[in-house]
């Protein structure tokens, strides 16, 4: 499937790029290398722009397969990335798939994720024609938590490890 991009409202949501225009590497670095990302996302090692280019080429790849489908929230006049939001393990058996999100440090708290990923949650309805959307995070991030009640999203399970929550389409 080719690359989707979005108008969300304050925020264009387009693919991670590593070009002669837009180079979002150093933005993912820093993002990831934040000791709040860390802490939730420590499974992820982008510490170069090696990694961070990779990374982006990955995301390319999961649109290709249409296993993937991940977006560069960014601010619309300057193209500068602030986070990323996505859905992922695409389940087309079964209509499902999981949300996911991060933000870089200077575009926290001020509703960015919740706006974007809202954004996501309606093609993926709507354009994917899925029927639910997973959001998983450690109960302890309460952001991630923030984000999920906002858009909806209900408790599933949860355990010290592990909150699942669940979005049905209506």
């Amino acid at each position: 499937m080719e690359m989707v991009e979005i108008n969300a409202g304050k925020y264009y949501l387009r693919a991670l790029r590593a070009d002669d225009r837009i180079d979002d590497r150093q933005a993912i670095i820093e993002g990831f290398a934040d000791p709040e990302s860390k802490r939730w996302m420590s499974h992820l090692d982008l510490s170069d722009l090696q990694r961070a280019e990779a990374y982006i080429t990955r995301r390319a790849q999961g649109w290709a397969e249409e296993t993937r489908f991940s977006w560069a929230v960014a601010e619309p006049t300057t193209g500068d990335l602030l986070g990323e939001v996505l859905l992922k393990r695409v389940d087309w058996d079964n209509h499902t798939a999981e949300a996911g999100c991060w933000a870089h440090p200077s575009a926290r708290g001020r509703g960015m994720t919740t706006e974007a990923l809202g954004a996501v949650l309606r093609f993926g309805f709507g354009a994917l024609g899925l029927r639910e959307v997973f959001y998983k995070h450690h109960p302890d991030n309460k952001a991630s938590r923030r984000v999920a009640e906002k858009l909806g999203f209900t408790v599933l399970s949860e355990d010290a490890e592990n909150s699942v929550l669940v979005l049905r389409n209506a």
